[in-house]
């Protein structure tokens, strides 16, 4: 039984870090904005989607299992970089002004650039002076803390606001929140 867990998760690894790569502030925002200004019309692009991500995950396998290498020419290269780098390098910006602005609304007698270079510095530490083996075992782990961020807030819930009848919840009328 333990050994079929272990090999289930082992196998589940790369699909897990890269669906939780997708859970970052500039995802976690367009889509927010996509959904309360689409609502589910857009949700027809599944049907394309989800084929071409298998397609992906199935290409990561192939690559992985049987070491098949395939050169382009250098000047595709050079052309995914000049494309590449600036989205990159503003999407880093993004996500360090939405934590900065995020932590600022906690703490906000810190001042906004402490967090800026504490968001930039530990994170180019580690990436820096950890092995890659051991930041890849790291990554599998830090998918969860959206769930515990989800779960606490439940548990922190005052729940004596809702009424449970019959398997259905809903606020009580004099529920004044």
């Amino acid at each position: 039984m333990f050994k079929k867990v272990k090999k289930f998760l082992k196998a589940l690894g790369p699909g897990i870090v890269t669906g939780a790569s997708d859970d970052d502030p500039s995802g976690i925002s367009t889509y927010s904005q996509g959904g309360a200004k689409y609502g589910l019309a857009a949700l027809w692009t599944v049907i394309i989607t989800i084929p071409l991500m298998a397609a992906v995950q199935d290409c990561d396998r192939i690559r992985l299992t049987t070491t098949l290498r395939k050169h382009y020419p250098k000047w595709v290269l050079y052309l995914l970089i000049i494309f590449s780098v600036p989205a990159i390098v503003l999407n880093i910006g993004a996500y360090i002004t939405d934590m900065n602005a995020v932590e600022h609304l906690i703490f906000p007698a810190v001042h906004a650039i402490v967090f800026s270079v504490l968001f930039t510095g530990v994170p180019l530490f580690f990436i820096i002076y950890l092995p890659y083996s051991t930041l890849g075992s790291v990554q599998k782990y830090l998918f969860l803390t959206p769930m515990e961020i989800l779960i606490g807030t439940c548990l922190d819930l005052n729940l004596g606001y809702l009424s449970f009848r019959a398997y259905r919840f809903y606020l009580r009328k004099n529920y004044a929140g």
